[in-house]
């Protein structure tokens, strides 16, 4: 079942099927992704089954031996002879094989640079650029590693729902938060499932935010006294469902370790604009290809590509957009990274002729107010939350990294992320290759800045 428009065409939150956000999941399929390619591109997943098996080490891993990296050679070395499997009308006619497609060549592809020695320059053999680069152009996002790669498209349940507990109209219950796993996991740890399961809980918590927002703009719509109340209603349960959500991202806590993750998994999310060394990333083959050109987007998987959080930010009102005419603010860029009907939700969303803020403003109706500050209050404590989770997780970790460097006389070269930030270092870089800390902080500002004050 899928949410079906019911408003009028310009800005409202319905039109599902076309915009693949469903009723019960939104932003997530609505059943499990395919785990496995037809055999015609068994190969990827047969080489990606051995880097999982291998437990392959990143290049600046500290304590990397020298059987780790011959280990790690010994497998990229497998990559380069791997055939250059076809981009075919089998797969470009399926946006099923193609998400899976684009799963798998990420996976291979950041199993390869990462795992490259730290002075190594960054050649991305053509048996992964080539298809990566061609699925890529098929879906219309960037061709490295995604939120909706690590998080949207890769789970499965732990325990298959029954056929009976489809209701009379056939259609599936939403999965339980509780009774989801990750497909794929660079490091095969616990700590990294969890972090990208959070993300995961997050998005199916919020689909019911879509339905009030949904139904708000209905009431937007009529703007009679009786709509006004109900509006007012809508709000308050959505600054619930945001907090909800903020307690699923703090959870996180309970099973990510965030020593494991700061050193084990996030440097497998490293896109070329977080290299340290400041590395090309070059795509053998792609200057050949008539139909294909260089990625200029090659940011990491990042928090700032679910589109949950991102409609939350339009429905209230919350403005990222950059003030420099010439350069989008990171939000925006973000937006290339996800999966295009996604994009376009947004953007229909966007054009909304009645949009929240300016109504609640107009209405000069206390309740309303006080509602609608409570959910952008809600938001901009969800970004509090962020926060707290990047201090935990990135800046702590990194800090304690820096120091135990320093107390050994080592040069801080190695990859590593040079923290915490000084007058002679650069500032520590997010996945998605922002100025971590200045721009978390100035989203819940700008956050905070939505509200309205009262006369």
């Amino acid at each position: 079942m899928t949410i079906e428009t019911q408003l009028p065409p310009e800005g409202n939150v319905s039109g599902g099927h076309v915009f693949d956000v469903d009723s019960r999941t939104g932003f997530m399929p609505p059943k499990p992704p395919i785990s496995r390619l037809p055999a015609t591109w068994e190969e990827w997943e047969a080489v990606l089954d051995l880097a999982f098996a291998a437990k392959l080490k990143c290049g600046d891993h500290i304590g990397l031996t020298p059987d780790d990296a011959a280990n790690s050679e010994a497998w990229r070395a497998q990559v380069r002879k791997m055939t250059v499997l076809p981009v075919n009308g089998t797969l470009t006619s399926c946006p099923l094989l193609l998400r899976r497609a684009h799963l798998v060549l990420t996976y291979l592809l950041h199993f390869y640079v990462q795992t490259l020695p730290i002075d190594a320059p960054v050649l991305i053999p053509r048996s992964i650029s080539i298809p990566v680069l061609r699925v890529s152009q098929q879906l219309d996002i960037p061709p490295l590693l995604t939120f909706s790669d690590t998080v949207l498209y890769n789970w499965e349940l732990k325990t298959p729902a029954p056929a009976a507990s489809a209701d009379a109209a056939g259609d599936e219950s939403a999965p339980e938060l509780d009774n989801l796993r990750s497909q794929a996991l660079f490091s095969g740890l616990s700590d990294e499932e969890e972090f990208y399961l959070c993300s995961a809980r997050i998005e199916l918590r919020g689909v019911e935010a879509l339905e009030l927002m949904r139904q708000t703009m209905d009431e937007m719509f009529v703007g009679d006294e009786i709509a006004v109340r109900r509006i007012s209603g809508y709000l308050k349960t959505i600054a619930g469902v945001i907090n909800e959500l903020k307690t699923l991202l703090l959870d996180v806590r309970k099973s990510c370790d965030p020593e494991r993750y700061y050193n084990l998994v996030r440097p497998w999310f490293r896109g070329e604009d977080s290299d340290m060394k400041k590395r090309k990333w070059v795509f053998e083959g792609v200057k050949e290809e008539e139909d294909l050109v260089e990625p200029t987007e090659l940011s990491g998987p990042s928090a700032g590509q679910s589109s949950i959080v991102h409609v939350l930010d339009v429905f209230l009102g919350v403005d990222h957009q950059s003030k420099t005419p010439d350069k989008p603010s990171f939000m925006s860029r973000m937006l290339t990274y996800m999966p295009r009907n996604h994009r376009l939700f947004l953007k229909h969303l966007s054009a909304n002729p009645r949009p929240l803020r300016p109504f609640v403003v107009s209405t000069e109706d206390e309740e309303l107010l006080e509602s609608y500050n409570k959910a952008v209050l809600a938001l901009k404590e969800f970004r509090d939350a962020h926060m707290i989770i990047a201090t935990l997780y990135i800046i702590g970790p990194a800090r304690r990294a820096a120091r135990a460097l320093a107390a050994k006389d080592t040069e801080i070269d190695s990859g590593h992320e040079p923290t915490p930030p000084g007058k002679d270092r650069e500032p520590l870089k997010g996945t998605g290759g922002t100025d971590l800390v200045k721009f978390l902080k100035d989203t819940r500002n700008r956050t905070g800045a939505t509200m309205i004050s009262s006369t």
